[in-house]
């Protein structure tokens, strides 16, 4: 059983504190572990309604394969324990805010005032914030609003909702051939559906898939979607064109579209940073933007060599840490330990201190 999700802060109050990251997706939480490390108390500011960012909003329930010692973990897993593991180090949060403004308060803090007119000040501002606001591409048809959340959905939130359902999934990249795999055990039938016999997905996912059109676990077809079909926000159905000009329709009560993902992102774009694509630059080694005081970690961090990695983020975490420290404690000298030999750092991560 998971602990419940901590809570938020009530919004239009004053803080002050150590650092303010903006952005509760895992590299945000595990930069509050890092931070904690060093003494550092953080402040969490997130636009949604809990911790863990796109692992939880977009695949909390699909598996990651690429987090050290850990074979196979969810989204949802994910943030849970790492929400256990910043625990001790006792994080303020502030959900369902999104920074819109940041000052210079005085010689040595930031101001960041949010759309809830929640003000932070601290010397060091981490901005953790993925790509920005991340919103899903919607499919380029006639009255899809009318069925979302009902039965359109751009996301797998439970996987139970498409328990023993007809689902039909369009798109041809990692989340329609995850999401493919990943229903095809539970679901009643699955059908996907791609523009073309091209998939930008991970190779291993195609071969998979493929595998279960031959098998006849799953139905493939090439073309592109004209209609929705169906009453009161419940699909019945999907008119498809294929590729040879036939017309088709395609039972379904359930419906996945992953036409991707819009980015936007947002007020940051105001706060003066050197930016590139939409990205903030950043050295690589502190990891801070062109404005002293301001670090940037994850995927919206921009250096020759990015690799947009959860894994790439938590060693970000862990030299923007060093780096803000000397902000936060401009008169202390930094002592570098191991957790696995200094007790003091034990006595932190245990939240005996």
């Amino acid at each position: 059983m998971h602990r419940p999700f901590p809570k938020s802060a009530d919004p239009g109050q004053t803080f002050q504190t150590d650092a303010i990251i903006v952005g509760a997706g895992p590299v945000g939480l595990f930069a509050v572990f890092e931070l904690g490390l060093l003494g550092i108390k953080a402040h969490v500011v997130d636009i949604l309604d809990k911790p863990g960012g796109q692992c939880v909003e977009l695949y909390p329930e699909k598996p990651i394969l690429d987090i050290p010692a850990i074979p196979s973990i969810t989204g949802l897993d994910l943030t849970h324990q790492l929400l256990e593991q910043i625990a001790p180090f006792g994080a303020t949060f502030h959900l369902n805010e999104m920074v819109v403004a940041l000052e210079k308060s005085d010689d040595r803090n930031w101001r960041i005032k949010t759309d809830m007119d929640t003000v932070i000040e601290a010397p060091a501002i981490v901005i953790a914030a993925g790509g920005g606001s991340f919103q899903p591409k919607k499919p380029p048809i006639p009255g899809v609003d009318a069925f979302e959340g009902t039965s359109l959905f751009y996301s797998v939130r439970k996987r139970e909702m498409f328990r023993d359902r007809t689902i039909l999934i369009s798109g041809g990249g990692d989340s329609a051939l995850d999401w493919t795999l990943n229903l095809e055990p539970i679901a009643k039938k699955v059908t996907l559906v791609h523009r073309r016999d091209e998939f930008r997905a991970a190779p291993d996912s195609v071969e998979k898939m493929r595998a279960l059109v031959e098998a006849g676990k799953v139905d493939l077809h090439i073309g592109q979607i004209q209609q929705l079909n169906g009453a009161d926000g419940h699909i019945q159905s999907v008119s498809l064109e294929t590729k040879e000009g036939d017309a088709l329709d395609l039972p379904c009560d359930r419906m996945l579209a992953f036409y991707g993902l819009t980015m936007k992102l947002g007020p940051i774009a105001d706060f003066g940073l050197n930016l590139d694509h939409n990205r903030i630059m950043v050295d690589t080694e502190k990891f801070e933007s062109s404005v002293p005081g301001i670090f940037c970690i994850g995927d919206m961090a921009s250096y020759p060599g990015k690799l947009k990695l959860i894994l790439s983020g938590f060693h970000e975490s862990a030299l923007m840490s060093h780096a803000a420290f000397h902000y936060v404690f401009p008169d202390k000298k930094l002592k570098f330990q191991h957790t696995t030999s200094s007790s003091a750092l034990q006595e932190k991560v245990r939240g005996a201190s």
